[in-house]
């Protein structure tokens, strides 16, 4: 749906297991041990987070932000959102909740956009803001940081955000834009993971900030982070797209090299070869790789209460495999433990505020765009 359109009407209605890890590859359930709900139908959306009231936040593709009440399938556009390139990879991206949203109505969201003649992600925030007839906008928007530098090209965005903890920094994942050596480039933000004070300055004492590198890197070396998520203990985990194989999940640890272009699991897609994570490179391994790829698209650690059984373990939607997949963590480490065939590219997993899996198909490609809720199977 279009802004012009969505403007127009500012209110619309709708009606509305056990391990089985094997190798480095796990087998499909044969039987999901949870029920899909189908709870609304978005257009290509790529991210979700819920408000305190139960109500969420669902970015589009295209640039649209929606404000979506899941108990009456309300859904209303919220203005004030930057222009978004959308061609490609392109989107209005994640959408997460300020540590302060109960006092100031904060919300960080990224976007890719254009800026002469070249594209990158950038990092923004605004005010939540409801009149009493219902119309949603975000108030004092304003771009809090550009990945660096912008380049040609509609992929490898990334644009991932995570708040720490204590609430005092902000994660954000810069891609490396299908252009390869920036990961390895000290100056460039692309191919990194960052760490940001709220203000989306570079928080002090960043580890590679004394060798010359970026102030705001924290972990360099990667290729596509479509996911980041904080476990309970405060450790920082992180998925991201390798290239002919070599999906990764890591553990990132501050000033880190996690290899890209010089060491993958997986090849170039014209089959040239890329050497393996071997111990002894100087590059930090994945904790647990894929290949064949399942394309990772979100990421979520897991610690609600209606499924007690999956405490502990991440959750990550996959595209072109069409899947739920879960990893199970110990500590450091991490393993596979289930891949559910959910018929649909799946983008984003969210948790709800009553422990429900949330998911977001990714509208392309077979996939319909649809909010599915995933509760417990009947007994």
């Amino acid at each position: 749906m279009t802004r012009a359109i969505m403007t127009a009407l500012p209110l619309i209605l709708i009606a509305c297991s056990a391990e089985n890890a094997t190798g480095q590859n796990s087998a499909a359930a044969a039987d999901k041990p949870f029920k899909t709900s189908v709870i609304a139908d978005f257009d290509s959306p790529w991210a979700m987070t819920f408000l305190p009231d139960g109500r969420a936040l669902v970015t589009e593709k295209a640039g649209e932000m929606i404000l979506f009440d899941p108990r009456n399938g309300t859904k209303i556009p919220i203005a004030g959102i930057p222009a978004v390139d959308s061609a490609g990879q392109g989107a209005l991206m994640d959408v997460v909740l300020s540590p302060t949203f109960a006092r100031d109505k904060a919300v960080y969201f990224s976007f890719s956009e254009e800026r002469d003649g070249v594209k990158g992600v950038a990092l923004a925030k605004g005010a939540f803001n409801q009149a009493s007839d219902g119309t949603t906008k975000l108030d004092g928007v304003t771009v809090l940081f550009r990945a660096s530098p912008y380049v040609d090209g509609n992929g490898h965005y990334s644009g991932r955000i995570a708040f720490s903890p204590d609430g005092q920094y902000l994660f954000f994942t810069n891609g490396e834009r299908q252009k390869f050596d920036p990961a390895q480039d000290p100056k460039a933000t692309l191919g990194k993971v960052l760490r940001l004070n709220l203000d989306g300055t570079p928080a002090a004492n960043n580890p590679l900030a004394a060798k010359g590198f970026h102030p705001a890197i924290w972990s360099y070396g990667h290729r596509n982070l479509l996911g980041i998520a904080f476990d309970k203990d405060g450790r920082l985990w992180e998925q991201e797209m390798g290239p002919k194989g070599g999906d990764e999940v890591n553990l990132i640890k501050p000033g880190l090299n996690y290899g890209w272009p010089k060491a993958s699991n997986g090849s170039h897609y014209d089959g040239r070869d890329i050497p393996d994570h071997k111990a002894g490179d100087g590059f930090e391994a994945p904790k647990v790789w894929w290949n064949p790829v399942i394309s990772p698209g979100g990421l979520l650690y897991y610690a609600g209460d209606m499924f007690p059984q999956w405490k502990n373990s991440l959750f990550i939607g996959g595209l072109s495999s069409q899947s739920l997949v879960r990893v199970k963590l110990d500590g450091e480490k991490a393993e596979k433990a289930d891949q559910w065939d959910m018929g649909a590219r799946i983008r984003e997993v969210e948790q709800g505020p009553d422990g429900a899996l949330w998911l977001l198909e990714d509208g392309k490609e077979g996939s319909q765009g649809r909010m599915l809720k995933l509760t417990p199977a009947a007994s």
